[in-house]
C-alpha cells in the first residue's frame, strides 16, 4: 500500500512520521507493523528504512559505500552479497553506471534515486519517506513521481510518504491521509477525498483550484445567498436535516458558463482569465463594480473564449453541489462516486 500524508506545514505530517520510525515519542495510542506493536522499539529494531528531503548522502562516499554503509552496519550479510544486492538495485534504479561516483558530482535527480536505492537494499518491512521530491524542478518532479509509483508496485513494501502538494497526494496514493493542526481530518482513497470529502477543511485543500465556497442560509427548500437564490430538490433537502446555516461547495470544474440565466445559472462578470494550454482558470463575480471583488472559478476549456469584463451566466448543477454545515465544517451532502463521471453541467 502506498500512503500519502498530506495538509498543510506544521499541520504534523514529518512528526507523525518520525513516530513511526522512533525519532519522537508516543504519547498515547500504538503504532503496529504488521502483528507487531513497535511503540517501545529502538529505530535500529523496527525494520524500516526512510528516504528525507535533503537525501542525506555522505559527501565523503562514493554512490556505491553509501548504498552499502547500512547493510555493512547493521547486518550480517557477507561482502559478496553486499556487493551483489547494491548492484541490482542500483541497476533497477537506474544509476549502476554512477556507483563510483561522489554525490557532489550528481545532479538532485540522480542524489535522490541514491537515497532511494539506499532505503532499498536494506529490503525493509515499509519505507517512509519525507517529502523525497521537494527539492526537484517540476518537471523531474513529475518523472520521479511516476518512477516511485512504478517501484512500490515492484517491490509490494508499505509506503507511507509525506508530502505537502496535493496533487502528489492525489496521483501517487493508494490512500491518503489529510491532517491539519494535528487532527486526522479523513482517510480514503484519491477519488473519495476529492468527490466526498468529509469536511470544509478537506474540500478546500483538495484540488486545484481549490473548491468555491458561498456562505448560504437555507429556507425551506431554497438556499439564499447575498447574490444568488437556489432552488433544492426534496431528495437534497431531506439530507440536511434541521441545519439551516450551511456553506455550499462547488469544484471549478463544474462550473459551467452558459448563454441564459436560470434557476441555477447566474448572471456574472469576468474578473480574470488564466488561460493554461488546455483549460482556462476564469475568475467570475457578481459584484464586479466593487473596487475588491470577491471572484469565484470556473474551469473551462482551453478553446473556449471568454474576455475579460465579459457578461457569462454561471451555472452550478445541483448533481455537483456539495453542501457543509457552517459552523462544524461538516459535510452534509456530497455527490455520489457513481454519478461523478455522468456529470455535465452544461446540461
Amino acid at each position: 500500500m502506498f500512503l500519502v500524508l498530506v495538509g498543510p506545514s506544521g499541520c504534523g505530517k514529518s512528526t507523525t512520521l518520525r513516530m513511526i520510525a522512533g525519532l519522537e515519542t508516543v504519547t498515547d495510542g500504538e503504532i503496529r507493523l504488521g502483528d507487531r506493536q513497535i511503540n517501545d522499539s529502538s529505530p535500529a529494531d523496527r525494520d524500516i528504512a526512510m528516504v528525507f528531503q535533503s537525501y542525506a548522502l555522505y559527501p565523503h562516499m562514493t554512490v556505491r559505500e553509501n548504498m552499502r554503509f547500512g547493510l555493512e552496519e547493521s547486518t550480517d550479510m557477507p561482502d559478496d552479497d553486499i556487493t551483489t544486492t547494491v548492484e541490482q538495485t542500483a541497476g533497477m534504479m537506474g544509476i549502476e553506471e554512477l556507483l563510483d561516483r561522489k554525490p557532489s558530482d550528481l545532479s538532485g535527480g540522480q542524489r535522490q534515486r541514491v537515497a532511494l536505492g539506499r532505503a532499498i537494499v536494506r529490503d525493509p518491512a515499509a519505507f517512509l519517506m519525507d517529502e523525497p521530491l521537494s527539492n526537484l524542478d517540476a518537471k523531474l518532479r513529475a518523472t520521479m513521481r511516476t518512477e516511485l509509483q512504478r517501484l512500490q508496485e515492484t517491490l509490494d513494501t508499505t509506503t507511507v510518504y509525506v508530502t505537502h502538494d496535493q496533487t502528489e497526494a492525489m496521483t501517487m496514493g493508494d490512500r491518503i491521509a489529510i491532517l491539519d493542526d494535528g487532527k486526522l481530518q479523513q482517510v480514503g482513497t484519491p477519488l473519495e477525498c476529492f468527490h466526498q470529502p468529509a469536511n470544509r477543511f478537506v474540500a478546500g485543500f483538495i484540488g486545484e483550484p481549490s473548491m468555491n465556497f458561498f456562505d448560504v442560509e437555507r429556507r425551506e427548500n431554497r438556499l439564499v445567498a447575498d447574490r444568488f437564490s437556489y432552488p433544492l430538490s426534496e431528495a437534497t433537502v431531506a439530507q440536511l436535516g434541521d441545519a439551516t446555516e450551511l456553506t455550499l461547495g462547488v469544484r471549478p470544474s463544474d462550473v459551467a458558463l452558459v448563454d441564459t440565466t436560470g434557476a441555477d445559472a447566474f448572471e456574472t462578470t469576468v474578473d480574470v482569465v488564466e488561460p493554461m494550454g488546455n483549460e482556462n482558470n476564469v475568475y467570475l463575480a457578481f459584484d464586479a463594480a466593487s473596487d475588491d471583488p470577491d471572484t469565484f472559478v470556473a474551469t473551462v476549456g482551453g478553446m473556449d473564449r471568454v474576455e475579460t469584463g465579459q457578461t457569462v451566466a454561471a451555472r452550478f448543477p445541483e448533481s455537483a453541489l456539495h453542501l457543509f454545515d457552517r459552523a462544524s465544517g461538516e459535510a452534509l451532502r456530497n455527490r455520489e462516486l457513481a454519478d461523478a463521471d455522468e456529470i455535465d453541467p452544461r446540461v
